[in-house]
């Protein structure tokens, strides 16, 4: 009996030891990850190779695949094909015509399977052909663990991702400001069959009114592959990105997966616009001089608690014609030994080649010669 219930016990330790990642913390996920957007860093990591069923999380290369490949403002008259698609829907008619940016809207709030499919025969003139576009725009972003056979996600065997794949699509997709303004809107109107009145649609995802941090992105759910759900958030100029797949408390699982985000990486301010200066002797400069400042800002988001130096790099001396605003030196930083960015040092005047060079600075071109 003793060695039964230690048997037991082990069992339920292991079990436990299986839903904690890396970092202690434990999510109901099977499949989970926690990345930061900039960098791409896993911050954290729980089966997140694993390939798994997506559900509506497809959407978003959905929505990505029609913003690059589409024109938003265009009107769309809905296939026939398109209608009466199972699940999520908005109950597109046959002939109904809707802008693509309309139809984005009802992909990404209302999760509606037929405004996808309408979207795919518009784009691409079928489901088919859509998924094509979709898996193309997967391996340009190196999505290696990722094929897509339809542009809603209804179950399908050879329709899969991962959530790290997940995540990174969804870091690239919130470059893109069409997209992350869809996915941010908690709600939307459009129209319903031209001028019978409105949709009003409501973005399942329930983040958006439970954290003030969060941007998007999408939910998904289907029998098969449980509850699924992509979030961004961003605080402070950091920006992270969680992937749940087959997760029962998803909710609280993203909301602590963004707190261990935001507690580990931090956005620093490397250099403000004109903060640098340096002064240089120049040929035919006013007072011998001409002075070099950075025009352009530089943050960066990083892990807490890093040194960051920096060295300026120009020549030591300059000799005429100067360009204003010509670039002439930058700014380089580092972290443990390594560039992290720069920025460059422009000239503040213009210096004019002299008539004649004075025979001090005649010296000192001839050393270069």
């Amino acid at each position: 009996m003793k060695f039964f219930l230690k048997t037991i016990a082990l069992l339920l330790f292991t079990a436990s030891l299986l839903t904690i990642g890396v970092n202690g913390i434990d999510v109901s996920a099977r499949s989970a990850v926690l990345i930061e957007a900039d960098t791409g860093d896993v911050i954290y990591n729980k089966h997140a190779d694993e390939r798994m069923s997506m559900a509506s999380t497809t959407k978003i290369m959905t929505a990505l695949v029609a913003i690059e490949n589409g024109d938003l403002s265009k009107e769309v008259s809905v296939a026939e094909e398109a209608c009466g698609i199972e699940g999520s829907s908005i109950y597109l008619t046959p002939g109904e015509v809707l802008t693509l940016e309309d139809l984005l809207y009802a992909v990404m709030l209302e999760s509606a399977n037929d405004a996808a499919a309408a979207v795919a025969y518009e784009i691409a003139g079928g489901i088919e052909p859509f998924a094509d576009l979709m898996n193309e725009t997967a391996a340009r972003l190196g999505l290696l663990g990722t094929h897509f056979t339809n542009p809603h996600g209804l179950d399908e065997a050879d329709h899969y991702t991962t959530a790290l794949d997940l995540a990174r699509l969804a870091a690239y997709a919130l470059e893109n400001e069409q997209f992350k303004t869809i996915v941010s809107t908690y709600k939307k109107q459009i129209p319903l069959s031209g001028d019978e009145g409105t949709r009003v649609l409501v973005n399942h995802n329930k983040l958006l009114r439970l954290s003030e941090d969060v941007i998007g992105v999408k939910t998904g759910f289907t029998k098969h592959s449980g509850r699924c759900l992509v979030s961004a958030a961003e605080r402070d100029g950091v920006r992270v990105i969680a992937v749940t797949l087959n997760a029962p408390d998803d909710w609280n699982d993203h909301l602590t997966l963004h707190e261990l985000g935001f507690s580990e990486y931090e956005s620093y301010t490397l250099a403000e616009p004109g903060e640098f200066t340096v002064e240089i002797p120049c040929t035919g400069a006013n007072g011998g001089l001409i002075m070099l400042q950075n025009r352009d800002g530089l943050s960066l988001t990083m892990k807490r608690g890093k040194e960051i130096t920096h060295e300026i790099i120009a020549d030591h001396l300059l000799f005429a014609p100067v360009e204003i605003g010509e670039e002439l030196g930058a700014v380089v930083f580092y972290c443990d030994g390594l560039e992290i960015g720069r920025v460059p040092l422009y000239s503040t005047v213009e210096v004019a080649q002299p008539e004649e060079t004075p025979p001090f600075y005649q010296k000192i071109l001839d050393l270069f010669r």
